[in-house]
């Protein structure tokens, strides 16, 4: 069975083509952090790169919802292409032809901002945010 699931960011912005057929193929890059390892010269976490296509619906929805540094999750089959660089050496290329993709950082969160909360609709003119909440002891819990 060839099934990888990656969680990472995304390194640029999706690009989404037709092909001749007109099929809609969505392009995009995920760096990888690996745990507890980091370069010895920018003391950055190291990281591995995989190249992502997703197809169709899903490939269109990644082109819309998905932008540099946002995280997902990938899930699919896994692919090794070689190729030769500029320098002449021989070169791979890990590629992931996506069955799944969940969108880990919500459409409205900026780059290096945490959590996931949608924002906050703004509260009426002369009440205050909390109005129609109680507020709650946390002996009165029943857990």
């Amino acid at each position: 069975m060839n099934r990888l699931t990656i969680i990472g960011n995304l390194t640029r912005d999706p690009e989404l083509r037709t092909t001749p057929s007109g099929t809609n193929v969505c392009s995009f890059t995920v760096a990888v952090n690996r745990r507890g390892r980091r370069d010895a010269q920018s003391n950055q976490p190291e990281a591995d790169f995989f190249r992502v296509s997703a197809w169709n619906q899903l490939g269109e929805n990644c082109a819309r919802y998905l932008a540099k540094g946002r995280k997902v999750c990938v899930v699919g089959p896994v692919s090794v292409r070689t190729y030769q660089g500029s320098d002449g050496q021989t070169r791979a290329s890990l590629e992931v032809m996506a069955n799944d993709v969940e969108f880990l950082s919500s459409r409205n969160e900026t780059d290096g901002e945490a959590g996931y909360a949608a924002p906050a609709a703004p509260a009426p003119a002369g009440e205050s945010p909390s109005a129609g909440f109680t507020a709650v002891e946390t002996d009165e819990l029943p857990f």
